[in-house]
C-alpha cells in the first residue's frame, strides 16, 4: 500500500481539498511531518463550512470488528483529548454506554467486549443497575446489561478542526474558504493543479477529502469514487427538569439502544437523539446546494436536510419507553444530516493509479478522523502507513462493485445495518447474484449454500452431500452463533476430501497474467523467492513494502520464457504490480475470462490421469510444477498445487469452457464417489495445514519471519524489503497455532487471547486471525497473534465472555512430512 518512489520523489505541494475534520486533520499531520506547503480549500465558510463536520453529534465509540477502525478512533481520542481551543477542550472523556434489551444484544456486547480486549480499549460488561447508576433517566426492568467504555466520549468537532487549522497555519499552511472548486488539471497521468472559482493552485498532490461531495470531486479527476450519501435522522429535546441542574455540557456517557438504532447524547439540559432506525434517503451528491444556495432554501447548511417527520414517530415511541422522562418533554428542533457510506461501510483512503498525485480520504467519520489523517500523511510522506489499511485501500472494489446502483443499493445497506447484530460471515443480501463461475448451475443442482465475498457466490458446502454426514456424534454440536452459515455437511465434505476426492470452485481467486520481455526480471525482483526457474515451475513468493511488511502473497507459475500466471488476492496486487512496471512487463487481469477448478483428495489422479495423455504421475508431474494440456476436450493449465494438504491440482481454463471441465472431471470421478466441496470445508482443511489467508492470518504489519512464511524468502537476491529484513530484529511475536482444549468447543476469530506471560496486568496476549474446527484432528484450531510461546503452553480464548482454554501446538498440525501431498 506504498506509493511508488517516483511519487514520493516529486515535489510536496499539497492542495487539500475540504476543510472538515478530515481535511483540517490531514493538513495537521502532514505539516507536522515537514510537508509545509499545503493549501486548504474550502467551498464554505471557515470555521463552520457546512458539512458533515459541522453537524456532526461527535459520538466516538472506540471498538469495532476491524482492528484498523479502531486503531483509527484510539489515535483520534488520544489526539483529540490533547487538543483545545479557548481553554474549551476538543475531547469530553465522558465514557461510551451500548444497552442490551434482548439476549441477542447481551451476547453481542460480550463478543463487542472481546474486541475491545484484542484491540487495546478498555471495557466491561455492566449489569442493568449499573446502566441504571451511569443514566438515572432509564427505565432498568427493559435492559439486560451494557458495555461500559470508559474511554470513548465525545468529539468536538469543529473546535479540533479549528485547533488543526492553527497549528497547522503556525507551520506555513493555508486556508482558504468561499474556493469552489471546478476542474483537476492534469498531465501525462499525474495531477498538476486544482483549479477553483476564484485561482487556480499548482499541486503535486491533491488530496480529496471533500466528505459526501467526493464524487464530485472525483469525477472532475476521472476517479471513480464508490461513496453514497445518505441523510440520518438527529433531534434535540426541549429542557428537561431532570437536567435542570446540569453544569456541563455533557456529563453521561453517550448512549446507544442498538436494539432499537438508536444513540443518545447530553446536550446541558437536552437530549440529542440520533436515529437509524428510517428508511434509507439517500442523497445525489451531484445536487447537494452550496452553502448559500442552501441558505437561499432555508437550510441551515448544504449537509443539513429538513427533518422529516413521519419518519421520527416510530423512535420517539422507543426513546420514550427508554427514557420515561421524556414522555411529557417532546422534541425542539431535528434535521436530517448527510454524512458517507460505502459499499462495505469502511473508508476509501489511497493514491489513484489512473492519475498519480490524486489522493482520497473519503468516507471519513469524526470517530475515526485523526486516525485515518495521521494513516495518510504516513502514506503519503513514508511511503506507507504504520496500521494496516487493505480494508480501506481504494482498490479494494472491483468494477462490478463500482456501479453508481450497486454502491446506491449496498451503501443503503450499511446505513440499515449501523446497528445490526451481523455474523462475521453474513453476507448483503442484494443484489445477489452478481458474479457467478461457469459452474454455477451445477453448483446449484447440488444444493449449494452460497456466501459471497468480492461480488462473487460462493458455495460454502452442498446439500447433495446431506447423507454423507456422520449421524453418530462425531461433529460436535455448535452454539448458536457458530452454528450460523454452518452445516456439518462441512465435515463430511472434509472427510470425503481427505479419504477421497472433491472438486472445489476456486474461480474467485484473483489471477494476473504478466508477460514481457522483462517479466523475468520485474518479478523476481519485486517478489521474495526465486522465481529464476524454467518454465513448468511454480513458486510460492510474498510482495513485501519497503519495510519488509508482507503486501501479499502470491503463487507464480512460469508458462513460457517470458510469459506468467500469478495467482494474486486483490485488485490491490495488480495496482501494485501495475504501479512498478517498467515498460517491457504487461500485466493483465484475466479472472473474469477465466475459471478453476481444485481437483484434491488421495484418488485425484485416478480421477484425472484417464483424461490426459501427459504424465500425472509424481515423476511425471512434481510438486510445484504447472503444465498446459488437455483433459478430454478442455485446454486446460493444471498446477500441481494444494492448499488442503491433499494430492491434486489446480485446473484452469477459460470461463467458456468452464461448464465442459467441471462436466468432464465430474463424469470421470463417479467411479470414485467425486463430491462437490465447499468453502467451508477448504477452510478447515487449510487451517490443519497451517496455510496462512493474507488479509486475515497476515498483513503489512507482519514480516515474513514472525507470520511463519519465512521459507518462501531468498536472502541471497535482491528485493523490495530486503534491506528492511535484513535489519530486523528477532520476532517478539509468531503466529502461533492453538488447539482447543475441549473437542466439542468453538472459536471465529478476532477473540482475545490470554496466556502465562509476566507483565501483562490482565491485559490479552494477543488475538485470533483465523479459526475453524479441524475434522481430522476433532478439535477446533485457531491461530493467533502472540508472544512467542512454547508448544504445550496453556492458554484461554474469550468466547462470549467464557474463557476457553486451549494449547499451543506444533505445526503443521497435520501431516508434517507432506507424504499426503507428494505421493
Amino acid at each position: 500500500m506504498s506509493s511508488t518512489p517516483e511519487t514520493r520523489q516529486r515535489g510536496h505541494q499539497v492542495v487539500i481539498i475540504g476543510a472538515g475534520i478530515v481535511g483540517c486533520s490531514l493538513a495537521d499531520e502532514l505539516t507536522a511531518r515537514g510537508w509545509t506547503d499545503v493549501t486548504v480549500l474550502e467551498q464554505g465558510p471557515l470555521p463552520a463550512p457546512g458539512g458533515s463536520t459541522s453537524h456532526a453529534p461527535g459520538l466516538v465509540f472506540q471498538t469495532s470488528p476491524s482492528k484498523t477502525l479502531t486503531a483509527f478512533a484510539r489515535y483520534t481520542v488520544e489526539k483529540f483529548n490533547s487538543l483545545q481551543v479557548d481553554g474549551v477542550p476538543c475531547f469530553d472523556p465522558v465514557g461510551g454506554l451500548e444497552l442490551a434489551t434482548t439476549p441477542e444484544r447481551l451476547a453481542d456486547l460480550h463478543r463487542r467486549a472481546g474486541y475491545a480486549a484484542s484491540w487495546g480499549v478498555r471495557g466491561e460488561i455492566v449489569s442493568a443497575a449499573r446502566c441504571k447508576e451511569l443514566w438515572p433517566l432509564l427505565d432498568e426492568s427493559i435492559v439486560l446489561g451494557g458495555f461500559h467504555t470508559p474511554d470513548d466520549g465525545l468529539a468536538r468537532a469543529l473546535l479540533a478542526a479549528r485547533a488543526q487549522t492553527a497549528r497547522a497555519e503556525s507551520r506555513g499552511a493555508r486556508f482558504l474558504d468561499r474556493h469552489t472548486v471546478t476542474g483537476i488539471e492534469q498531465q501525462d497521468g499525474r495531477v498538476t493543479a486544482v483549479v477553483t472559482d476564484r485561482g487556480t493552485f499548482p499541486a503535486d498532490h491533491v488530496v480529496s477529502a471533500a466528505g459526501f461531495w467526493g464524487p464530485v470531486i472525483g469525477r472532475m479527476a476521472g476517479v471513480d469514487i464508490p461513496l453514497q450519501p445518505l441523510a440520518h435522522q438527529y433531534a434535540k429535546t426541549r429542557p428537561l427538569a431532570e437536567l435542570a441542574a446540569a453544569a456541563q455540557e455533557a456529563e453521561k456517557p453517550i448512549l446507544r439502544f442498538q436494539d432499537r438504532d438508536l444513540y443518545f447524547r447530553e446536550h446541558t439540559d437536552r437530549i440529542g437523539i440520533g436515529s437509524y432506525a428510517h428508511r434509507p434517503l439517500p442523497v445525489d451528491p451531484f445536487a447537494v446546494p452550496g452553502y448559500d444556495a442552501a441558505r437561499a432554501y432555508d437550510m441551515e447548511m448544504p449537509s443539513s436536510y429538513p427533518f422529516t417527520e413521519e419518519d421520527w414517530a416510530p423512535s420517539w415511541d422507543d426513546c420514550r419507553r427508554l427514557l420515561p422522562a421524556l414522555g411529557e418533554a417532546g422534541i425542539e428542533e431535528g434535521f436530517n444530516g448527510v454524512f458517507s457510506f460505502t459499499p462495505d461501510g469502511m473508508p476509501v483512503l489511497g493514491e489513484s493509479r489512473r492519475l498519480r498525485g490524486f489522493w482520497l480520504a473519503e468516507a471519513v467519520w469524526v470517530t475515526h478522523s485523526a486516525g485515518v489523517a495521521k494513516a495518510v500523511a504516513e502514506w503519503m510522506v513514508d511511503g506507507r502507513a504504520s496500521v494496516d489499511l487493505h480494508e480501506c485501500d481504494l482498490t479494494r472494489f472491483e468494477d462490478a462493485q463500482r456501479s453508481p446502483a450497486y454502491v446506491c443499493e449496498r451503501g443503503s445497506q450499511q446505513f440499515v445495518e449501523v446497528y445490526d447484530v451481523l455474523h462475521p460471515l453474513q453476507p448483503m443480501e442484494r443484489p445477489r447474484p452478481l458474479r457467478v463461475s461457469p459452474f454455477y448451475a451445477r453448483q446449484q443442482e447440488l444444493g449449494a449454500y452460497f456466501l459471497e465475498g468480492g461480488g462473487w457466490e460462493r458455495p460454502h458446502w452442498y446439500e447433495a452431500n446431506a447423507p454423507l454426514v456422520d449421524t453418530t456424534g462425531g461433529v460436535p454440536e455448535r452454539d448458536a452463533w457458530s452454528a450460523r452459515y454452518w452445516s456439518p455437511i462441512a465435515a463430511a465434505e472434509a472427510r470425503a476430501t481427505r479419504e477421497k476426492v472433491a472438486l472445489y470452485d476456486m474461480t474467485p481467486l484473483r489471477r494476473l497474467e504478466v508477460t514481457g520481455p522483462g517479466a523475468l526480471g520485474f518479478l523476481h525482483r519485486m517478489t521474495t523467492n526465486n522465481l529464476r526457474k524454467k518454465p513448468g515451475a511454480v513458486t510460492y513468493t510474498l510482495l513485501l513494502d519497503e519495510r519488509g511488511g508482507i503486501r501479499s502473497d502470491l503463487t507464480v507459475a512460469r508458462l513460457g520464457a517470458d510469459r506468467f500466471q500469478v495467482g494474486a488476492n486483490s485488485p490491490a496486487d495488480l495496482d501494485w504490480l501495475a504501479r512498478h512496471a517498467p515498460d517491457d512487463v504487461h500485466i493483465r487481469d484475466i479472472t473474469s475470462g477465466t475459471c478453476c477448478i481444485g481437483v484434491w483428495g488421495p484418488l485425484a489422479r485416478d480421477l484425472v490421469q484417464p483424461l490426459t495423455r501427459d504424465d500425472f504421475s509424481h515423476e511425471g508431474f512434481g510438486y510445484f510444477r504447472a503444465k498446459e494440456t488437455y483433459l478430454g476436450h478442455v485446454p486446460v493449465t493444471a498446477m500441481r498445487l494444494s492448499y488442503v494438504g491433499e494430492l491434486g491440482w489446480e485446473l484452469y481454463t477459460t470461463a467458456d469452457l468452464g461448464l465442459r471441465l467441471w462436466d468432464t472431471l465430474w463424469e470421470a470421478g463417479r467411479a470414485h464417489d467425486v463430491i462437490a466441496a465447499g468453502r467451508s470445508a477448504f477452510n478447515s482443511l487449510r487451517l490443519e495445514k497451517g496455510y496462512r489467508a493474507w488479509g486475515v492470518d497476515m498483513t503489512d504489519e507482519h514480516d515474513p519471519y514472525e507470520a511463519g512464511v519465512g521459507f518462501a524468502v531468498r536472502m541471497d537476491k535482491e528485493f523490495v524489503g530486503r534491506e528492511a529484513l535484513d535489519s530486523a530484529a528477532a520476532p517478539a511475536r509468531r503466529l502461533t497455532p492453538l488447539l482447543l482444549d475441549d473437542p466439542a468447543a468453538v472459536v471465529l476469530g478476532k477473540e482475545p487471547v490470554y496466556a502465562p506471560t509476566a507483565g501483562t496486568g490482565g491485559a490479552p496476549a494477543g488475538y485470533v486471525t483465523s479459526a475453524s474446527y479441524g475434522y481430522t484432528l476433532g478439535r477446533c484450531i485457531a491461530y493467533a497473534w502472540l508472544p512467542a510461546l512454547p508448544a504445550g503452553t496453556g492458554v484461554h480464548i474469550e468466547y462470549f465472555g467464557e474463557k476457553v482454554p486451549a494449547t499451543v501446538a506444533e505445526e503443521p498440525l497435520f501431516d508434517p512430512k507432506m507424504t499426503r501431498i507428494r505421493r
